[in-house]
C-alpha cells in the first residue's frame, strides 16, 4: 500500500504491520492491530483510516465510513492518512470525497506542489474541468513547470468538449486555451512534443486547418519525432481538411517511394489523383507542383507509378504485396468510374492469379483477394479456381483419391483456394451429395494436415484448423436445408477440431453458437470462459453468452455469467479514470479525449442496458418469493419505476457480429441491413423487458392504503400517485408491444452466423406477452377496488373475468411447454429448445402472477377482516361475502393446481431425459467415421446432461412458487 516509504514519519514503524496485514488480505487482524495501536496512540489518524479500510474490505461499509469521515472532519495533513483516505474512498467508489480531503489540505499548506497535484488529479477523476483548469494553473504559480501550465489547457479542450453548447466551446474555452499556448509559443517556452500536440489538437479543433499546417511544417513541428511518420501524417490530414490535393498527392507519392509497401498511402495518392482530374487541375508550367514536390494528375501517370512500384519491388530482397494490390485498386477505381483505361494494367483474372503464385502460400492471401473478386466475371469463378488448383504442388495420387499437399506451403495454397471457392458461391450451388463428398475431402485434409501440427504447441493453432471450419459451414448449409444430422456432425468435428487445437478460438464460437441454437447452454460457460475474453470483449462479444444463459434455464449460470460482465462495466468507471490521470501525467493529451470517449461508449452501451435489466428480473425471479420479499429486493436494487436509467438516445450497439469467420458470398452474409434490424430488434426487446422490470418494482410501491370514496389520489406538488406511474408504464409497455409485433410481421431471417434473434417472438407466440400484460392491467383493477371499496360490483366482476381469463391463458402457455425436449427420430437426435424457452417464460410469468396476488392478498385481507368484525357486532350468522373474495379463493386455488400440473410435467420431463439412451442411437451414417463415433457420443452427452440440468433448476424454482402459492389465502 502507499505511504510506507516516507521514512521521515516516525509513526512509519508503528502502522507497518497494519499495512502488511492489509496487503495479505488478512483484514481482521488489521482491524485488532489498529485497534491496539489506537489505545496507545488515540491520535493516530492514520490507524483509524487504516482499521477503516479493513473494516471496509470485510463488508462493514457503514463504520468504515463514519470511522473515515470522523478523520476527514479533522482535515488532516500527513500523508499517511491522506494516502490511506484516498484508498478507502476509492473502494467506496466515492471519488468525490477525495476532492474535499485535498481542498482541506491544500488550505493549510498552500505551498505543497504534491497536495496540489494530488487536488488536481482528485477532480480529474470526478471529471471537474473547470476546478481541474484552476488547480492546473494554481500549481503553476506555486511551481512553474510547463507540464502543470498544459494540465490546465487540456482541461479548457475537455470543459469545451463536454460542453452542451457547441457554440460557447468554439467562441470561449478553445480560443482561449488557443490564447494560453500562444503566450507559451511567444515566450519561446515550448519544450516537450506533448505541447506542440497539444497546440495542434486546438487549432484541428477550432477548423483552423492552414495554421495547424504551419505549426507542423514549422520549427515547432520538428519536436513530433516520437512516432514513425507523425509529422507527415498530420500534414497529410489537413492537405485533406484544406482540399489541398496537389500537395496530398505529392506527399504520398514521396511516402510510397520510400515504403512502397503501406497500404493507406497508396489509398491518399488515388484518392488525390482522382481529384485532381475531377478538378481538372494543371501542374504550373515554371514553378514546383508543389510544397511537398512532384504532382500526379492524369490516369496515365498513376498506371506507370504503380507499374515502376512493381518494377522495383521485384528488385527487393523481401516480397512486398502493395504494390500488386494497388494495381488491382486502381483497376477496381477505373472501372467504377467506367473509364476504358483498365486494360492498359492488365487482366484482373491475371493479375489475381499472378499474386496468387507469388503469395499464396501466405495465410494472408485470401483476404487480400476477397476484397477485389468482385472484378472477376461469375461466368468465370470455375475456371479461375481450376486454374489456382493446377499451380498448388499435390502429391500424386491414384484415381478417385484425394491428392494431398506435401508440405505446409502447399496446404496453406490449397486452403486459400477453398477458402475463394466458398466465397464464389461455389459449394453452395452444388447438390446434397456433392457438398458431403466435399466435407469428407475437407476432413480428410483436415487429418492429414495434422502431421504438419505434431510439434506444436497447445497455444498454436494447427495449420489445418480451416479444413474443418469449412467442413463445419457447409455442415451447417445443409441443416438449414431440413438435414437434421448435419447439426450433430458439426458438433462431432468441432469437439474433434478442438481436441486437437485447445486455443482456437473459431471452434470455441462455433460450439457456443451451435449448443445455444440447439438448447444446450450447459457446455457453453466453460467453453466461454476458456476463450479468455479480455477487457472489451466482455462488451462486444459477452452477448453470445448473455443472450441464452437465462433463457434455457440455467439461473445460476445466467446470475454468474450476468455479475462477470457488469463488473467489467461498474470498474470500466474506476479504471478509466485512472487512464485519464496517467495522460496527464505522462503529457499523452491527444488520448484523454479517447479515454472519455470509450467511457461513455461503454457506459451507453445495449449489452450493459441489457445485462443490467435481465440480471435485475433473474435476481427478483430467484429470490422473491411474495409482496415482502419482493419488496426488500427492489429496495435493495434501487429500482423505481418513476425512473429510467437507460439511455435510448445514446445506445450503442458494440456488439462484434463478424466474430465468427464467414467465406459466404455477399449476398448470403450480414449486410449493413442486418446490423440494422438487429439492433431495432434488441433495442424494441429491451424496451419490453425494461418497462416490465420498473411495472415490477411499482408493486410495492401501491401498498393498502384506504383512501376515501372517489378522492383524487396526487401527491404534493401535483405529482401523479403511484397508480399514474403503474398506468403510464402500462400504456408505454402496450406501444412497445405493438411495435415488437409489426417488426416481427417482416419475418427477417438473418444468416445463420448472423446475429441471434431475441426471444421476442417466443414471448409473443406462446402467449406470455397477454398474460404479463393482463395481470398489470389487475394490479390497476385491484387498486380501484382498494379505493372505491366493495360497493362496486362492476369492478368486482371485472376482477372476478380478469381470474378466470388469466388462468385460461396460463394453461395455453403450459400447454405450449408440453412435449419432448429430445427425441429420437429414425436414429437421429432432434432438440426442441422452444419447449424450453417456453418453460422459462412460465416460471417468469407465474412468478409475476405471484406478485400480483400477493398485492391482491394485501387489498382483499383488512377488507374481510372489517366485514367479520361488523358480522360479530351484529351478530348475524350470514353477512354476504363479496364476491370478488371466492373469485380469489378459486383464482388461487386454480393456480395452485396449474403450478403443480407443470412440476408433473417437468418430473416426467426428467425421468425421460435420464432414461434416454443416447449411446444407442444409430451411428451408421455414412457421414461418420470411425474415429467420430467418441466425439458424437460426447457432444449428445453434453446436450443430454445440459437438457436435465435446465429442468432441474426450472423445477427447483417453481416448487418455490407453489409453496408460496399455498400461503396466499385471505
Amino acid at each position: 500500500m502507499a505511504a510506507r516509504g516516507h521514512v521521515q514519519d516516525p509513526n512509519d514503524r508503528r502502522l507497518r504491520p497494519i499495512y502488511d496485514y492489509l496487503d495479505n488480505g488478512n483484514n481482521k487482524m488489521a482491524i485488532q492491530q489498529a485497534d491496539k495501536l489506537l489505545k496507545k496512540h488515540k491520535d493516530l489518524h492514520c490507524a483509524k483510516v487504516l482499521k477503516a479500510i479493513g473494516l471496509q474490505r470485510t463488508g462493514k461499509q457503514d463504520e468504515a465510513y463514519a470511522l473515515a469521515q470522523e478523520v476527514a472532519a479533522l482535515e488532516p495533513t500527513d500523508d499517511n492518512s491522506l494516502q490511506a483516505l484516498t484508498i478507502l474512498y476509492r473502494e467506496m467508489h466515492r471519488p468525490e470525497l477525495v476532492t474535499k480531503l485535498y481542498e482541506a489540505a491544500v488550505k493549510k499548506v498552500p505551498n505543497s506542489e504534491e497536495y496540489h497535484s494530488h487536488l488536481f488529479m482528485a477532480y480529474a477523476r470526478v471529471g471537474e474541468y473547470k476546478k481541474m483548469q484552476q488547480a492546473g494553473m494554481a500549481l503553476y504559480k506555486i511551481v512553474p513547470k510547463n507540464p502543470y501550465y498544459f494540465w490546465s489547457v487540456m482541461s479548457l479542450i475537455m470543459q469545451s468538449i463536454s460542453a452542451q453548447d457547441e457554440n460557447l466551446s468554439k467562441t470561449m474555452f478553445l480560443p482561449l486555451a488557443e490564447r494560453m499556448v500562444e503566450k507559451m509559443v511567444k515566450e519561446d517556452k515550448i519544450e516537450a512534443e506533448a505541447e506542440v500536440e497539444l497546440y495542434y489538437m486546438i487549432l484541428e479543433r477550432l477548423e483552423k486547418y492552414k495554421e495547424a499546417l504551419d505549426v507542423v511544417r514549422g520549427k515547432l513541428g520538428e519536436k513530433l519525432t516520437s512516432e514513425l511518420q507523425s509529422r507527415e501524417n498530420k500534414c497529410m490530414a489537413m492537405y485533406k481538411k484544406l482540399h489541398r490535393w496537389p500537395e496530398c498527392n505529392a506527399l504520398a507519392r514521396r511516402l510510397l517511394l520510400k515504403n512502397s509497401d503501406d497500404w493507406q498511402f497508396y489509398i491518399t495518392y488515388f484518392d488525390s489523383v482522382f481529384q485532381l482530374i475531377d478538378e481538372s487541375w494543371t501542374p504550373p508550367a515554371e514553378e514546383e507542383h508543389s510544397l511537398e514536390g512532384e504532382v500526379h494528375c492524369s490516369i496515365e501517370q498513376a498506371v506507370n507509378f504503380i507499374e515502376e512500384r512493381i518494377t522495383e519491388e521485384s528488385k527487393s530482397s523481401r516480397p512486398l504485396r502493395g504494390p500488386y494490390l494497388a494495381k488491382l485498386e486502381l483497376i477496381r477505381r477505373l472501372r467504377r468510374r467506367g473509364c476504358n483505361d483498365e486494360y492498359k494494367l492488365g487482366d484482373p483474372e491475371e493479375l489475381m492469379f499472378q499474386y496468387f503464385k507469388k503469395f499464396g502460400d501466405k495465410p494472408c492471401c485470401f483476404t487480400d483477394l476477397k476484397v477485389f473478386v468482385d472484378l472477376l466475371p461469375p461466368s468465370q469463378y470455375t475456371k479461375f479456381i481450376r486454374q489456382l488448383l493446377d499451380v498448388i504442388p499435390l502429391a500424386a495420387a491414384a484415381e478417385n483419391e484425394v491428392a494431398l499437399p506435401g508440405d505446409i506451403k502447399a496446404l496453406q495454397q490449397h486452403l486459400c483456394v477453398v477458402q475463394l471457392s466458398r466465397l464464389l458461391g461455389i459449394y453452395h450451388a452444388m447438390e446434397k451429395k456433392q457438398k458431403l463428398a466435399v466435407v469428407r475431402e475437407l476432413m480428410l485434409r483436415y487429418r492429414h494436415g495434422l502431421e504438419f501440427g505434431k510439434s506444436c504447441l497447445k497455444t498454436e493453432l494447427q495449420f489445418s484448423d480451416y479444413y474443418c471450419l469449412l467442413a463445419v459451414h457447409l455442415l451447417l448449409d445443409l441443416w438449414l436445408e431440413g438435414e437434421e444430422a448435419a447439426v450433430w456432425q458439426c458438433l462431432t468435428l468441432l469437439e474433434e477440431g478442438l481436441s486437437h487445437s485447445p486455443s482456437n478460438a473459431q471452434f470455441k464460437l462455433l460450439l457456443i453458437r451451435i449448443y445455444c441454437r440447439l438448447g444446450a447452454f450447459e457446455p457453453v460457460s466453460e467453453l466461454y470462459s476458456s476463450l479468455d475474453a479480455k477487457h472489451i470483449q466482455h462488451d462486444t462479444i459477452g452477448y453470445l453468452l448473455t443472450r441464452y444463459a437465462g433463457s434455457l434455464g440455467h439461473y445460476a449460470a445466467a446470475s454468474q455469467s450476468c455479475n462477470f460482465a457488469l463488473r467489467f462495466f461498474h470498474s470500466n468507471q474506476k479504471d478509466t479514470s485512472e487512464y485519464i490521470i496517467q495522460a496527464y501525467k505522462y503529457g499523452a493529451f491527444e488520448k484523454i479525449p479517447e479515454f472519455i470517449a470509450f467511457r461513455n461508449r461503454l457506459n451507453s452501451s445495449l449489452h450493459f442496458a441489457q445485462v443490467r435489466t435481465e440480471r435485475m428480473l433473474l435476481d427478483l425471479l430467484l429470490e422473491a418469493n411474495i409482496s415482502t420479499s419482493l419488496e426488500e429486493s427492489i429496495k435493495s436494487m434501487s429500482l423505481s419505476p418513476e425512473e429510467d436509467d437507460i439511455p435510448w438516445k445514446d445506445l450503442r450497439d458494440n456488439r462484434d457480429l463478424t466474430v465468427l469467420f464467414s467465406w459466404d458470398p455477399k449476398d448470403r452474409d450480414i449486410s449493413e441491413e442486418h446490423r440494422k434490424l438487429s439492433l431495432e430488434e434488441e433495442t424494441l426487446w429491451l424496451r419490453i423487458r425494461s418497462l416490465t422490470l420498473r411495472l415490477v418494482s411499482g408493486l410495492p410501491t401501491l401498498g393498502h392504503t384506504i383512501q376515501p370514496k372517489n378522492s383524487e389520489k396526487t401527491a404534493e406538488n401535483g405529482v401523479s400517485s403511484k397508480i399514474d406511474t403503474i398506468r403510464a408504464l402500462l400504456q408505454q409497455l402496450e406501444a412497445a408491444v405493438d411495435s415488437g409485433k409489426k417488426f416481427l410481421e417482416q419475418k427477417i431471417q438473418y444468416p445463420v452466423l448472423g446475429p441471434p434473434p431475441t426471444r421476442m417472438a417466443g414471448f409473443f407466440s406462446n402467449g406470455s406477452c397477454q398474460c404479463q400484460t393482463s395481470l398489470f392491467y389487475l394490479v390497476s383493477d385491484i387498486y380501484e377496488l382498494d379505493t372505491n371499496g366493495l360497493d362496486s360490483a362492476e369492478i368486482q366482476e371485472r376482477i372476478g373475468n380478469s381470474f378466470k381469463s388469466l388462468v385460461e391463458r396460463l394453461t395455453d402457455l403450459f400447454n405450449k411447454c408440453k412435449g419432448d425436449l429430445i427425441e429420437v427420430r429414425d436414429g437421429t437426435l432432434k432438440t426442441h429448445p422452444n419447449l424450453l424457452e417456453n418453460l422459462v417464460f412460465f416460471v417468469e410469468t407465474i412468478s409475476i402472477a405471484l406478485w400480483v396476488s400477493s398485492y391482491c392478498d394485501s387489498v382483499l385481507r383488512p377488507f374481510k377482516s372489517n366485514l367479520q368484525k361488523k358480522k360479530k357486532k351484529k351478530k348475524e350468522s350470514s353477512v354476504a361475502m363479496p364476491p370478488v373474495f371466492t373469485h380469489f379463493l378459486d383464482y388461487v386455488t386454480e393456480l395452485q393446481t396449474l403450478t403443480s400440473n407443470v412440476i408433473d410435467h417437468i418430473k416426467g420431463l426428467e425421468i425421460i431425459l435420464t432414461a434416454l439412451k443416447l449411446e444407442e442411437l444409430s451411428l451408421k451414417d455414412t457421414l461418420l467415421l470411425q474415429e467420430e463415433k467418441k466425439f458424437t457420443k460426447t457432444v449428445q452427452g453434453k446436450v443430454q446432461s445440459s437438457y436435465h440440468h435446465s429442468v432441474q433448476e426450472i423445477g427447483e424454482l417453481l416448487k418455490k412458487r407453489l409453496d408460496t402459492i399455498k400461503k396466499l389465502k385471505i
